[in-house]
């Protein structure tokens, strides 16, 4: 009993020098050197398309643009929730790359007469169907699924600082042409005023003037609230406040054959599903392994396999190559998806630039209208509805196209967005 619980104390401690040689020490130093070091680099982009493409891309916003700025401010007070998780699966992925070589162990049984035999076991597999490198592929993979994700989440954030911005721009743009208006509105309210208290108009026109007045008053009110909403909510997500910036940003147009961030996802999915398959694969298949006992000098090879075999084998078998069949499907069904919203909004920026366009003319045309409207009242050839009239028109029409002109600005990022290309790849 005695020699064998001192073999058990000598096996403890090994382990515990073994686990201090692999994780202690230093830890909190590499720990802290891994938070300061970038989460993707050349090492990574070397060993996969996936990283290397995502590193590659080039943001379409222009650099110290309004744009630019509502970036770089919601991207310093980014949390980076997906930041963690593509960290540690790089670690698994560091720990999965050494999984060919052997591991080491305690070994504790009870014989036959009663008494505890412990020894440290060395056990090298020698061939398992192709699991090790398997298990080593899915890690990889796992890493790139971390990486596009992150890369969503990243360009997520962007086009949702950017959809408030130009929310608030067009609630100021609004606001400003609400101001506007209301100050003549207010000046037609007058000179009916006037008239009914001369006795030249009577009250209902007066009546319909305040109506006008209060509408054109409302709107301005809406645009206000709906620019403060959107800043705060803004500012919420920011590292500094953005009540200076102003005006719509440039964006650049996309490098041709850019793949949806979407589709680079479904191809990591892939991977990992068909490594997985594999994995499960070699479990049902015989494998070889050697084994010595460092305690005691011994030694044995093992044969077998990990699932064994049963009446219900070769339906799980068939299973797993269905899932491998699977993957390759969900990664044409997210090509086509992809392929789909791209198209659904390059037409709608399209029809978007040609109806604000359009919406232009018309609201240029209504100004002139009123104006010749107003120099007609002015020589007594136009009753002040008249010209009313003409005003409300041209405010329609304006509103309409700032409304279409930050709806275009807006289906612009959206087509950023989702080829990935809001961020530079070198800041996720």
């Amino acid at each position: 009993m005695r020699p064998a619980s001192g073999t058990i104390v000598m096996s403890c401690a090994f382990l515990a020098l073994l686990s201090g040689c692999l994780g202690g020490g230093d830890a909190a130093s590499r720990a802290a050197t891994d938070q300061a070091a970038p989460v993707l680099g050349q090492a990574e982009a070397s060993e996969s398309v996936v990283i290397a493409d995502l590193l590659r891309r080039r943001s379409v916003i222009v650099p110290g643009s309004a744009y630019g700025r509502v970036a770089d401010a919601v991207l310093k007070a980014n949390a980076r929730a997906a930041e963690a998780e593509l960290r540690a699966a790089k670690l698994r992925a560091v720990a999965a790359e050494k999984n060919w070589l052997p591991t080491i162990g305690p070994s504790v049984s009870l014989t036959s007469l009663g008494d505890i035999v412990s020894s440290i076991v060395l056990d090298q597999v020698i061939w398992q169907g192709g699991r090790k490198k398997a298990e080593r592929a899915f890690a990889a993979a796992d890493v790139e699924h971390a990486a596009v994700v992150l890369a969503e989440d990243t360009n997520a954030r962007v086009l949702t600082a950017l959809s408030l911005y130009i929310a608030a721009e067009q609630g100021r743009a609004e606001t400003a042409l609400a101001a506007d208006g209301l100050e003549r509105m207010r000046h037609f309210e007058w000179v009916i005023e006037q008239r009914v208290n001369g006795g030249v108009s009577d009250r209902s026109e007066l009546a319909v003037m305040r109506q006008k007045r209060s509408e054109v008053e409302a709107a301005g009110h809406a645009g206000f609230e709906a620019a403060s909403t959107a800043l705060a909510e803004l500012n919420a997500m920011s590292a500094s406040p953005l009540h200076d910036v102003r005006g719509l940003g440039a964006v650049s147009q996309p490098g041709a054959g850019q793949k949806a961030l979407g589709v680079l996802k479904a191809e990591a999915d892939k991977a990992r599903l068909v490594a997985q398959a594999t994995v499960e694969r070699a479990g049902y298949l015989p494998g070889v392994s050697a084994q010595a006992d460092l305690s005691n000098g011994g030694g044995a090879v093992n044969v077998g396999s990990e699932n064994g075999l049963g009446f219900g084998t070769g339906a799980r078998i068939r299973a797993i190559k269905a899932a491998e069949e699977g993957a390759e499907a969900k990664l044409g069904q997210a090509q086509e998806e992809s392929a789909r919203r791209l198209a659904s909004l390059r037409q709608e920026l399209g029809a978007t630039e040609r109806q604000a366009a359009e919406q232009a003319r018309l609201a240029a045309q209504a100004r002139r209208t009123y104006e010749i409207f107003e120099q007609q009242y002015d020589g007594g050839q136009r009753k002040v509805l008249d010209v009313v009239s003409t005003f409300e028109t041209w405010l329609d029409a304006e509103t309409k196209r700032i409304a279409l002109t930050h709806r275009a600005a807006l289906t612009q990022l959206k087509i950023a967005a989702e080829l990935g290309v809001l961020v530079d790849g070198n800041r996720i």
